[in-house]
C-alpha cells in the first residue's frame, strides 16, 4: 500500500509534464493541417491532433487527483481517477491508431495532390487557393517541386502558357538572400533545388510518430495509475458504490 500511495504521487506528477508534451504534439498537427490542408485530401487529418490536445487537458486534473489521493485517500477522488484515466485510455488510444493510419495513408497520397497543384499552378502572382499552397509550402520548406525544381519544367509551358524556352519556377522557389531572384533557371545557385515531397513526407512521419509514442507511453503510465489505485481502494472499499 505505501509503494502503490508513492507511485501514484510519482505518476501524478509525471502526468503534469507529459500533458505538456502531448499538447505540444497536437498543436503541431493541428497546425500541419491548417497551412497544407489544400495538400491534404482527407479533411479529417487534424483530429488525431485535437484527441490529444483534449487529453492534454485531461491530464492535468488527473495529475492533481493522483497527488492529492496519495496524500489523502477519499473514495470519491479514488472514483473520479478512475474514470479520468478510462477517458484518456480512449481518447490516446484514439489519437495513436489514428496518427498511424494518417501515416500511413497521407504519405501515398501527397506525391498526386501536389503534382495536381503544380501543374495547375496560374502564375507567380497567383490567388488561387491552390497556388497559395504551393508558394507557402516551397517558402516554408525551402524546396523547390514535388521531387526536385525540374518538375516545374513540364508544368509551367502548359498551365503558364510560355514558350517552353521562357520555361522558370514561381518565386517561391527563391532563397531569401537573393532578393532579385525571378524564377530564373538560368541561375540554379539562387534557387532550392530539393523537391518538398520528402520533407512534407518526413514532417508528416515525425509529427505522426511522436502522437503515437506519446500516447503510447501515457497509456502504459495510466495503466499503472490505475493498478496503483485499485490497491488503494482494496483497503477502503467502496460499500455504497459498490453497483459502479
Amino acid at each position: 500500500r505505501p509503494f502503490a500511495g508513492s507511485l501514484l504521487r510519482f505518476l501524478g506528477f509525471i502526468f503534469w509534464g507529459t500533458a505538456a508534451a502531448l499538447a505540444f504534439g497536437g498543436v503541431f498537427v493541428i497546425l500541419m493541417y491548417k497551412n497544407y490542408r489544400y495538400l491534404f485530401q482527407e479533411s479529417f487529418l487534424s483530429l488525431p491532433g485535437w484527441l490529444a490536445v483534449a487529453a492534454a487537458l485531461i491530464l492535468l486534473p488527473t495529475g492533481v487527483l493522483a497527488i492529492s489521493i496519495s496524500a489523502k485517500m477519499s473514495r470519491y477522488r479514488q472514483g473520479a481517477l478512475m474514470y479520468l484515466l478510462l477517458v484518456l485510455l480512449c481518447l490516446e488510444i484514439s489519437s495513436a491508431v489514428l496518427a498511424q493510419f494518417y501515416s500511413i495513408r497521407m504519405a501515398s497520397e501527397l506525391e498526386s495532390t501536389m503534382g495536381y497543384l503544380i501543374y495547375q499552378y496560374n502564375g507567380t502572382h497567383s490567388q488561387g487557393p491552390g497556388s497559395r499552397a504551393v508558394d507557402a509550402v516551397q517558402r516554408e520548406l525551402q524546396c523547390c517541386g514535388v521531387q526536385n525544381y525540374t518538375d516545374w519544367l513540364k508544368a509551367t509551358a502548359a498551365s503558364w502558357r510560355l514558350p517552353a524556352e521562357k520555361t522558370h519556377v514561381p518565386e517561391s522557389c527563391c532563397k531569401e538572400k537573393y532578393s532579385h531572384c525571378r524564377g530564373d533557371l538560368g541561375h540554379l545557385e539562387q534557387l532550392f533545388q530539393e523537391g518538398c515531397l520528402k520533407k512534407m513526407e518526413d514532417q508528416l512521419h515525425f509529427v505522426m510518430l511522436y502522437i503515437f509514442w506519446c500516447c503510447t507511453v501515457l497509456s502504459v503510465l495510466e495503466l499503472l495509475a490505475g493498478f496503483s489505485n485499485g490497491i488503494l481502494m482494496r483497503h477502503q472499499p467502496f460499500h455504497d458504490f459498490r453497483i459502479l
